[in-house]
């Protein structure tokens, strides 16, 4: 069925934390790669996109955790389109583990960016089509985010953060997450479900102010460059007591 997009993936050291855990980003990052792999067979691929001066770009994205799996594990992560949404590119993900248990289910919208405007591309007015694939055990997409109220703090957006399309890369978004509460206390939990909302571009040189909160085992988070709200965050955890 060439609506489902399946790779092998065995976690390697820069995929995890030093407790061992694959990081939210690598996940992103690896789906990303997928998407646009996946994309590219279904006929919506560089000649009709990035050679014209279109890109592709996350809005939404969310994954719940069944269990984080760990570095050297072998997975299959699995990743099919829904039914487009006018100017919206719904798409699934999923993690399985050896035995083919899902371990992470995940969602998320996608656009298209017109390179030259920096605004989004209606697809029909581009000829791009992605067919869409219903299997019916479809998580929700991922909704939207309330504002965040809590303490504050300053972040720029280096060169190293950003990809092809000129601003910072969404798994980037997912670090600066993890650096909000700091290794030390990441050992002591694993991710149980995960979203990020990215409503503006960030490029290099943005100053953005961060606001957070971490309470209950739920941290909220958002980064705002002048009064526009630039992307949302909301993660909960479960306690281990540390450790790999």
């Amino acid at each position: 069925m060439r609506e489902l997009w399946q790779e092998d993936w065995t976690l390697g050291a820069l995929d995890v934390s030093p407790a061992r855990r694959l990081r939210f980003s690598a996940l992103l990052a690896k789906v990303q790669l997928a998407s646009i792999a996946h994309a590219t067979a279904l006929g919506a691929g560089r000649e009709k996109t990035l050679d014209r001066g279109l890109l592709w770009a996350v809005s939404r994205v969310r994954a719940r955790f069944a269990r984080v799996p760990r570095y050297d594990e072998r997975v299959r992560l699995v990743t099919w389109p829904g039914e487009t949404m006018h100017a919206l590119f719904p798409r699934y993900f999923e993690l399985l583990d050896g035995e083919g248990r899902q371990l992470v289910l995940g969602s998320s919208l996608w656009l298209l960016m017109d390179g030259r405007t920096r605004r989004m591309a209606f697809p029909e007015e581009w000829g791009v089509e992605v067919p869409g694939l219903v299997r019916g055990d479809e998580p929700e997409l991922p909704p939207a985010l309330m504002p965040v109220r809590g303490p504050e703090s300053g972040r720029t957006v280096l060169y190293s953060d950003t990809d092809l399309n000129g601003h910072m890369n969404n798994s980037r978004y997912a670090d600066w997450a993890d650096d909000l509460l700091g290794g030390e206390r990441l050992a002591g939990l694993e991710l149980r479900l995960a979203q990020i909302n990215y409503q503006r571009e960030a490029r290099e040189g943005s100053a953005l102010l961060l606001r957070s909160s971490f309470s209950g085992g739920v941290l909220r988070a958002e980064g705002l460059e002048e009064t526009q709200r630039v992307f949302s965050v909301f993660e909960e955890f479960e306690e281990t007591g540390g450790g790999a």
